[in-house]
């Protein structure tokens, strides 16, 4: 096949209020990356193809079980989901499809939107992002919570930590804010992940940001502003270090909104009782203010 990259995409043709449903499914069996088309007018009008990339032939059994259990978490019946199709592909192909359908994220004062497209910025603060692999490209939930939360909560200067930074865009939206002028850092357990991440600051003209590849433990110093978008069974045990490391603000999201309870029971029990839930569609965000 001209020694291209060999991918395989996974379709999933779905009513269009569960596509978020069978992206999570397909992100969680480690889709690469996802893009959506509709369904041809006259056939299936309001339903979707959600499609998926992945380097190896996932299991269609797999990908069956695992859409139907995202489908009940989501609230969905089974019938929701109408077909799955597995095929091989070339990256071209889906790298071309992901530029076509991926759209800008927009908040009230940032809007993340990738280098090839042409957008209005209408005053708001633009961060572009080149989509790599898996790592977040602004579009889901879970970021648009975390970036609600730094528009409203972060103030200019405060020391930044994002804990999980994929792309670097929750990092990138904090540097922007101070202009440069504040300690500003990201990590994240997988270096393809942080290669990342350094290539968007710095296609964002924020080449202060220091991103390292790891976690956060003891060590860690403590940020006034600490962000983590991960999701329920990282944080939760990561609980005791996130109070102890931030100052100020801590945000959590990457949170399905039936896991909040659980969450916010383990900071009642950490002495944090006051926690503020947002949402946006089945996820949410839980921001902790230090006052205790």
């Amino acid at each position: 096949m001209n020694e291209k990259s060999k991918w395989f995409e996974v379709e999933a043709t779905v009513d269009a209020e569960a596509a978020d449903a069978v992206v999570f499914a397909l992100t969680e069996l480690g889709a690469e990356g996802t893009s959506y088309s509709l369904v041809a007018a006259g056939k299936d009008a309001e339903s979707v193809i959600v499609s998926g990339y992945f380097q190896s032939a996932p299991d269609a059994s797999a990908v069956q079980s695992k859409a139907l259990e995202a489908l009940e978490i989501y609230g969905f019946e089974d019938s929701s989901l109408h077909s799955i199709e597995i095929r091989e592909v070339v990256d071209q192909d889906w790298l071309a499809e992901w530029k076509k359908h991926w759209k800008p994220t927009v908040t009230e004062r940032f809007i993340v939107a990738p280098p090839w497209q042409e957008i209005d910025p209408e005053g708001k603060i633009v961060i572009r992002i080149e989509p790599k692999m898996a790592f977040g490209t602004g579009t889901h939930e879970t970021t648009r919570l975390c970036l609600k939360a730094i528009e409203t909560l972060y103030e200019p200067g405060m020391s930044f930590l994002d804990v999980g930074t994929g792309t670097g865009i929750l990092a990138i939206a904090a540097a922007k804010l101070s202009e440069g002028a504040a300690d500003v850092e990201g990590c994240d357990t997988d270096p393809e992940a942080v290669s990342a991440a350094v290539e968007n600051a710095e296609l964002n003209d924020c080449p202060e940001i220091v991103f390292r590849t790891g976690s956060i433990d003891d060590k860690t110093p403590e940020f006034d502003f600490l962000c983590a978008n991960l999701t329920s069974d990282v944080i939760l045990p990561l609980l005791p270090l996130f109070l102890e490391k931030s100052r100020k603000t801590l945000v959590m999201s990457g949170i399905l909104a039936e896991k909040s309870t659980e969450v916010n029971e383990a900071l009642r029990e950490l002495g944090a009782a006051d926690a503020e839930v947002k949402a946006d569609g089945e996820w949410v965000s839980v921001i902790v203010r230090r006052s205790f």
